[in-house]
């Protein structure tokens, strides 16, 4: 990491923090804290202004070829500026052509073109990717909110990819190999994991304080000329492996295929191999299936496998309903009820309006519990046929 970026980086662990830290203190005690533009300019030009001089530098400085680990950090950290700014409105993108921010997006699109990701701070550099310094990493504030969401939200992505990896040993066996049936044991556990992260994270986490001073931080925003979404909580490839894996979702699926498409960019490059390389695999499902049409021929451990099969897609689809139960209604729709109108327009990390986004998440949460809807590809009726067949009820 070169001079220019070590001190950018001590700057983002430091006065970039305490700066966002009081801007949400001076917001969250307002009658309205939605609304950033009722006090706390100095702040902002502040902000501003003490991040430009240091990109400045790096910008001039150019490509330092410091490996990908320095490059990715360092994305990373001007990342993580723009959505401040954004986030405080000292960018919007519905008033902008171009960002204004013009030293950060000229090393934020060349560093992200080198790279191969998304040109803005992704999921990753807050969780996978977040070296801690002395016990702490990176953030936007100091809020113990924020590092509830972080820390829990970092754990239950490592969850899900031990499972996705376990599920991904399981290809080269098949399913009726006897150590297949270790494999889903193990991601079963680690899914269960994933649920028991998330019950954590839903006792302890403030809705409202999520709500108005961390979710703001991963809205939309331009780098040149062109906006991205907001980071998701699920840009990695992990959860996306167990969908296919499993067979609950399909990758010939336009709706879902679209969902994957979308999300590459925003993904680790290793991350964005895994994914693509399972998007060709025969689902664990499938073989199932297959194998119900000669039973005789499966072996003695096909029906234990399949029970093990059945429970993973349980618990895969426990953390789906979880998710979009508890944290999306409780932490983003219930509060976004009661604010003013003139906001709901930026609702979203993802950019459309709320409505739009829960309808697709309620079909993807509907993909992983296999739910009787005819109007997607549920696999509704398959699950339903291998429990008919290995007389499995629902756990």
């Amino acid at each position: 990491m070169s001079i220019n970026a070590e001190r950018y980086d001590e700057w983002i662990r430091s006065s970039f923090i305490e700066i966002n830290t009081e801007l949400e203190e001076i917001y969250f005690a307002q009658d309205d804290p939605a609304d950033v533009s009722l006090a706390g300019n100095s702040l902002r030009t502040l902000l501003h202004d003490e991040g430009r001089e240091h990109i400045t530098g790096l910008h001039n400085e150019g490509n330092t070829d410091e490996g990908f680990e320095a490059a990715f950090a360092l994305l990373g950290n001007v990342g993580l500026y723009m959505g401040a700014c954004r986030r405080h409105e000292i960018t919007e993108p519905s008033r902008e052509q171009s960002s204004p921010l013009i030293e950060a997006s000229g090393l934020a699109l060349h560093i992200g073109a080198s790279l191969g990701v998304a040109p803005r701070f992704a999921t990753s550099h807050l969780s996978t990717h977040n070296l801690a310094r002395d016990g702490v990493y990176r953030s936007f504030t100091k809020l113990k909110d924020e590092f509830l969401f972080l820390d829990f939200n970092t754990r239950g992505i490592f969850a899900y990819k031990r499972a996705a990896d376990a599920l991904t040993r399981t290809v080269p066996l098949g399913i009726t190999h006897p150590v297949t049936g270790d494999l889903l044991i193990a991601a079963r556990q680690a899914l269960e994991d994933v649920a028991a992260y998330n019950e954590q994270l839903f006792a302890q986490l403030d809705p409202a304080r999520f709500f108005y001073s961390v979710r703001p931080y991963y809205k939309p925003y331009r780098v040149g000329k062109s906006e991205y979404r907001g980071a998701n909580a699920g840009d990695f490839a992990g959860i996306n492996e167990i969908d296919l894996l499993l067979g609950l979702c399909q990758a010939e699926d336009p709706s879902y295929s679209q969902l994957l498409v979308d999300k590459f960019s925003y993904m680790m490059p290793e991350d964005q191999g895994r994914l693509r390389d399972c998007m060709r695999r025969e689902s664990l499902m499938d073989q199932i299936l297959l194998g119900l049409q000669s039973p005789d021929s499966c072996g003695e451990y096909f029906e234990h496998n399949a029970r093990l099969f059945l429970e993973v897609c349980e618990a895969h689809g426990h953390t789906a309903s979880q998710h979009h139960n508890q944290l999306v209604d409780r932490f983003i729709e219930q509060p976004s009820s009661v604010l003013d109108q003139k906001h709901m327009a930026h609702i979203t990390a993802s950019g459309p309006p709320l409505e739009v986004l829960m309808a697709a998440l309620q079909k993807l949460r509907d993909l992983r519990t296999a739910a009787p809807r005819d109007d997607i590809r549920s696999r509704y009726k398959d699950i339903a046929s291998i429990r008919a067949a290995i007389g499995s009820p629902h756990r």
